[in-house]
C-alpha cells in the first residue's frame, strides 16, 4: 500500500535540504478535511493548532504542515497558504478564501547547520511537489535531520526520519482504511511492539552499536539529553466521516501507537503531537478506527527508523 496517500483526497510532499540537514513535508487536503488534534509532549512547537479545536469557527483544514527548523520553521506554513490561496482554497471569510493550515516543527538544528531552516519557499515547493504516489520515506522532508535516543547527545543517537502505513480494516468494515506518516525525531528509543526490543536509540558510546537503553539510563540519573529538543509528529487520516470531536478523540488514540513504539515517550523534551484528518463518507465505529491508528502510527514510527540512512555523521540503519 502507499501509506497516507491511499486516503483519497490527501497528496502528500517533501522538500529535502541534504546541505543543512533540514526539511518539510506537507499534506494536502484540497477538498479539506475535518481534522482533530492531540499534544501529549511538553516541548512542542505548533501554528494554528487552535483551529482543531471542536469549538472553532473553521469546520475543515486544506493542509497540515511538518518541518525541521524548530521555531524557525514554521515559516513553511506560510509557502503552503500562498499556494492554497493561488487556487483559490480555504475558508471563505467573505472577503477573501484564508487557507487553514495547522503547522508543526521539530528540533533538528544540532545535526546538520543550525542555520538552515525550512522556508516559506521550501513550503510552497513541497505543496506544488504533493503528489497521490506512495509517499516517499526515511530521510526525506521534515524527517531529513530526524534523530532518535538522544539521552547522552547527538554523539551517540541514531538517524531516524518519516514513515507511513496503512491499516485495513476488515468484516463488517471492509473498505475502511486508516493511514499514518510519521516523522520521529525523539528524546527515546524506537522499539518493536511485538518483541519490547529497541530497534534503534541511545548507543552505549560513539562507536558502540549496542543500545544503552534510555528508560534504564534515566532511571540512574542520567539527564544529558533533557533539552526541548525532541518531537515526534504524526498525521493520521481516515476515509470514514467524523466530526471534529471524533477526529480528535481519533487524534488521541493514535498516540497510543507513539506510546508502543517509543520508550520513554512524551518526556518534558518531547513535544509529540498527533493531527487526526477525516475524508469521506464510510462507516465505522471510532474504537476499531482508534485501534487501526494506533497500529498505524507504531508501523509508522519503526519504519521510519529502518528506512533512514547515515547522514550528518549519525548512523542509520538503512544501508
Amino acid at each position: 500500500m502507499k501509506g497516507l496517500t491511499d486516503i483519497p483526497g490527501l497528496r502528500v510532499g517533501h522538500v529535502s535540504d541534504y546541505d543543512g540537514l533540514t526539511g518539510c513535508t506537507v499534506i494536502l487536503c484540497e477538498g479539506g478535511a475535518v481534522a482533530g488534534g492531540d499534544i501529549r509532549g511538553s516541548a512542542s512547537g505548533t501554528e494554528e493548532f487552535p483551529t482543531l479545536d471542536p469549538g472553532h469557527i473553521t469546520s475543515r483544514v486544506h493542509a497540515v504542515v511538518l518541518a525541521g527548523g524548530s521555531a524557525f520553521g514554521l515559516e513553511a506554513a506560510s509557502g503552503v497558504r500562498r499556494y492554497l490561496e493561488q487556487k483559490g482554497i480555504g475558508f471563505d471569510t467573505g472577503a477573501a478564501r484564508v487557507p487553514i493550515v495547522p503547522c508543526a516543527i521539530l528540533y533538528d538544528l544540532s545535526i546538520g547547520k543550525a542555520g538552515a531552516r525550512p522556508t516559506r519557499e521550501m513550503g510552497e515547493a513541497a505543496a506544488a511537489a504533493a503528489t497521490t504516489e506512495a509517499v516517499k520515506e526515511g530521510a526525506v522532508g521534515a524527517g531529513t535531520g530526524a534523530t532518535v535516543g538522544k539521552i547522552f547527545g547527538m554523539r551517540q543517537a541514531m538517524k531516524s526520519g518519516v514513515g507511513s502505513a496503512t491499516v485495513a480494516l476488515e468484516g463488517a468494515y471492509t473498505g475502511v482504511l486508516v493511514a499514518a506518516l510519521a516523522v520521529v525525531n525523539a528524546l527515546g528509543d524506537v522499539v518493536d511492539p511485538a518483541t519490547g526490543k529497541i530497534v534503534a536509540g541511545a548507543r552505549r558510546s560513539p562507536s558502540s552499536r549496542e543500545f544503552a537503553d534510555t528508560a534504564q539510563v534515566m532511571k540512574r540519573g542520567a539527564r544529558g539529553g533533557f533539552r526541548g529538543q525532541n518531537t515526534t509528529l504524526a498525521v493520521v487520516a481516515t476515509n470514514t466521516r467524523l466530526s471534529k470531536v471524533e477526529a480528535r478523540k481519533l487524534a488521541e488514540q493514535a498516540q497510543l501507537g507513539v506510546a508502543r513504539a517509543i520508550r520513554p515517550v512524551h518526556t518534558m523534551s518531547d513535544g509529540d503531537a498527533v493531527v487526526a484528518l477525516s475524508l469521506g463518507e464510510a462507516q465505522a465505529d471510532l474504537n476499531a478506527l482508534g485501534v487501526a491508528a494506533a497500529e498505524a502510527v507504531a508501523q509508522c514510527i519503526l519504519r521510519a527508523v529502518r528506512l533512514a540512512p547515515t547522514l550528518g555523521g549519525v548512523p542509520g540503519l538503512a544501508r
